[in-house]
Order: C-alpha cells, then sequence, then structure tokens
C-alpha cells in the first residue's frame, strides 16, 4: 500500500472539510461583531447551497454559482436584519426559525428540481470537473504534506483569504473598530454618530453572505446531485460553536476549523489509516464507525464546556444578543 498517498488523501480530505466550516464560521463572526446572535447558520448555508447548485446547473457557470450563494446568504441575512433589528424579535428564536426555514426551502427546491429530471441536472458532474485544484508554487512541492495541503481549487483559497481579510478589516480598519464598538455597546457608537442599524445591516448581510458560499462550496465538493439528506449535514451548528473556539478571531478560525477537519476526516478515512499504518494506527480500524460519525459533535460539546469555563480573554461582543432600543433625541 503506497502509505504517503494515504497520507497525502488524508491531509487533502483534511481541508476538504475544513473549508466550509471555515466559510460558516467567519460569516458568522461577522455578524456576531455587530452583536447580533444568528443561530440560522444551518438554513442559510442549506440556502446557498441549493440555489448555488441551480444556478451553476443552469449557466454552466461555476463562478455566478459562487455569487449566487453568496446572494442567496445575504437575502436570508437580510430578513435576519429586518426581524431583529427593525422589527426587535427575538434573536435566538429568529435564527432557530431561519435555521427551519432554510433547511426547508432546501428541501422543497431540491425536490422539485429533481422531480421534474431537470436536464441540466446531469452536467453538473462535468462543470464540477472544470473547477480544477490549483497548486500553489513551492509548497505544494514539499514532500507528503505539500499535495495535501497546497492544491486545492480557488474556493479553498477564497476562504482562507477572506478570513485573512475579515481579521484584518476587524482590527485595522475604520469602519471594523466601528463595528467592534456597535457590538459592544451600541448605545455608546450611537452616541457618538455611529449609524448602528446601517452596520448592523451591512454586517449581517455580508457574514451570511459568507455563510452562503461555504454552503455552495458543499454542494460542489460533496455530491454530484441533489439528494434526499441534506448537503450541510449539521456543519452550520458546528461553525456556531467553532466561533467560540476561534474566540471571535477570523484568523484564528483557520486554526480551528482545521482541527474539526482532522476529526471529520477520521470518519471517512480512519479504515485507511489502520490498513498502512496497522502498527501504530492500527486502533483505528476498531473504532465503531458510529463513534466516528459523532466524533465532531463531541468535540464540539468538550468545546463549548471549555470554553464557557474560560471566561478571561474573551472576545464575545459584550452587546451580543441584545436588541438595541434607541432613545429618541
Amino acid at each position: 500500500m503506497d502509505k504517503l498517498g494515504v497520507i497525502t488523501t488524508f491531509l487533502h480530505s483534511i481541508v476538504v472539510y475544513n473549508i466550509p466550516l471555515l466559510y460558516g464560521t467567519v460569516g458568522e463572526i461577522t455578524v456576531e461583531k455587530s452583536g447580533s446572535l444568528n443561530l440560522g447558520v444551518e438554513g442559510i448555508m442549506a440556502v446557498g447551497a441549493i440555489f448555488g447548485y441551480l444556478v451553476g446547473c443552469w449557466t454552466n457557470n461555476l463562478i455566478l454559482g459562487i455569487l449566487t450563494g453568496f446572494l442567496a446568504g445575504a437575502l436570508c441575512g437580510l430578513l435576519f436584519a429586518v426581524l431583529t433589528v427593525s422589527l426587535q424579535a427575538n434573536q435566538n428564536i429568529t435564527g432557530l426559525t431561519l435555521t427551519t426555514f432554510g433547511l426547508g426551502v432546501y428541501f422543497f427546491v431540491g425536490n422539485g428540481v429533481k422531480a421534474v429530471s431537470w436536464p441540466a441536472m446531469n452536467d453538473y458532474a462535468n462543470i464540477k470537473n472544470g473547477f480544477a485544484d490549483v497548486a500553489i508554487p513551492g509548497l505544494s512541492q514539499i514532500p507528503v504534506i505539500g499535495n495535501g495541503l497546497f492544491s486545492h481549487n480557488v474556493l479553498v483559497y477564497l476562504a482562507v483569504v477572506i478570513a485573512l481579510v475579515m481579521w484584518w478589516y476587524m482590527n485595522r480598519t475604520t469602519p471594523g473598530l466601528r463595528l467592534r464598538a456597535v457590538g459592544e455597546n451600541p448605545g455608546a457608537a450611537d452616541s457618538v454618530g455611529i449609524n448602528v442599524k446601517w452596520y448592523k445591516y451591512l454586517h449581517i448581510c455580508l457574514g451570511c453572505g459568507i455563510m452562503g458560499i461555504g454552503g455552495y462550496y458543499m454542494s460542489l465538493n460533496m455530491s454530484g446531485s441533489f439528494n434526499s439528506s441534506c448537503w450541510i449535514n449539521g456543519y452550520g451548528w458546528i461553525a456556531v460553536a467553532l466561533v467560540i473556539f476561534a474566540n471571535w478571531n477570523p484568523a484564528l478560525a483557520i486554526l480551528g476549523t482545521f482541527v474539526f477537519g482532522f476529526f471529520n476526516t477520521l470518519r471517512v478515512s480512519g479504515g485507511s489509516l489502520a490498513a498502512a499504518f496497522p502498527d501504530t494506527l492500527g486502533w483505528l480500524g476498531a473504532v465503531p464507525s458510529q463513534l466516528y460519525q459523532a466524533l465532531p459533535f463531541i468535540i464540539t460539546a468538550i468545546v463549548l464546556v471549555a470554553t464557557s469555563i474560560r471566561q478571561k480573554g474573551s472576545g464575545q461582543p459584550a452587546g451580543l444578543g441584545l436588541n438595541y432600543f434607541r432613545e429618541e433625541r
């Protein structure tokens, strides 16, 4: 057995499973930095997945699929903003409702298209093949890890770029610092002339749009055709937990999602590692498949407990989850 090939495949799979989480986590961090708690990540990613998938098939253009995924997510964000910012609805309930709504849209639209056997669906595999991996010169030549970590499609690199750009934006630019002020104390931000409602609307829509791209990425990499099980498959909920794991830092989200991608990859590649390295990793083959499937969610629960105990140095916005009622002037 090609042991180096197994390692390369394992590392490549880690990145594939990591990237949807990175889109979801960075998107949710962007939303939460405005002081809004959106628990609808799962539904938003599902909406981005199905509409990006349909437009990608219909137009035979992956770029339009990406833009559609972003716009679909942003529209979900606009709905959330109208309900929670303008109408002052409870953010927790609205987010959970958005999850149910998004999953409902996913299955309604997907099953409808599947029922009529839309001809364009048959060409989706060919469309995906046009989005080839791009090797990073130099880094992709590193022995063992090069091809696994540094040879992926554009959406992988885009996710990392978005994470780093959002970190820079939130920490090094005036609009980003104003965003953080809105999330920490919207009343104080309002008193110095910052348009709180505008900042909330803008960044809720932006963050949800990023989540939508993550959903589209999953439709591109996890399946060649619509099926009865949701492509998102719990990733949205893990992304919400990863926001806490990353301490509301988009750059740290890269590391956090990589760790979760590792555990998720064990679910599908644990047997291959056990067969390739029977002396050291043979025990992986004896682990029940049900435990592998539950492992990412078990790790999520552990992270939530650990971070709830560790309060010092938290990057959580002070005004997170609290509706802002503007006083009359």
